[in-house]
C-alpha cells in the first residue's frame, strides 16, 4: 500500500491496535504483502500468501462469502482465538480477483464486511479499524458504543 489516505488510517488504527492489544495479550501487528509480478493469477497469488503465513498461524479470509457478524462478535472471536492459545491468527485479503479457492478451503475463519465488494486497501483499512475497535471493547473502552 502507498503513502495516501489509506496508508495513514491503517497506520494510525495499528498503532492504537498494538498500544491497546499489548495488555489484553493480542498483538503486534503486522502486514505482508504479496505480489504476483508474474501474473499468474489467484493460484500463484495463494502461493505467495501461503509462504507469507507464518507457521502454525490461524488463517482468517476476508471473503463477501464469509461470516458477517457485528464488532462485539469479532471481539470475542479474537479473545477466544487468544484464550485458546492461537499465538498468530493470519488475515488473508485477496486480491483484484478475490482468493483462490483452494486457499480459501483451507480456512479456519472466513469473515465478511458485508455482501458488497471491496477494493483490498478499504478492506485493510475496515481490518485494522473493527481489530482496534475489539482491543477497545475487550478492554473496556468507550471507543465502541452501541
Amino acid at each position: 500500500m502507498r503513502t495516501g489516505p489509506e496508508r495513514a488510517l491503517v497506520d494510525d488504527y495499528v498503532t492504537r491496535f498494538d498500544r491497546t492489544g499489548r495488555a489484553l495479550g493480542l498483538g503486534p501487528l503486522t502486514e505482508h504483502e504479496v505480489e504476483d509480478r508474474r501474473g499468474g493469477g489467484m493460484e500463484a497469488e495463494a502461493e505467495l500468501l501461503s509462504r507469507a503465513l507464518p507457521a502454525g498461524a490461524m488463517l482468517v479470509t476476508l471473503d463477501e462469502r464469509g461470516r458477517v457478524m457485528s464488532s462485539p462478535d469479532f471481539a470475542a472471536e479474537l479473545a477466544k482465538w487468544r484464550d485458546g492459545g492461537r499465538q498468530d491468527v493470519a488475515f488473508v485479503i485477496g486480491g483484484a480477483d478475490g482468493i483462490a479457492p483452494g486457499l480459501r478451503a483451507r480456512a479456519d475463519a472466513s469473515i465478511s464486511f458485508g455482501k458488497m465488494v471491496w477494493p483490498h486497501m478499504l478492506v485493510r483499512v475496515m481490518l485494522a479499524e473493527q481489530l482496534y475497535r475489539a482491543a477497545t471493547i475487550l478492554a473496556g473502552g468507550p471507543y465502541h458504543r452501541v
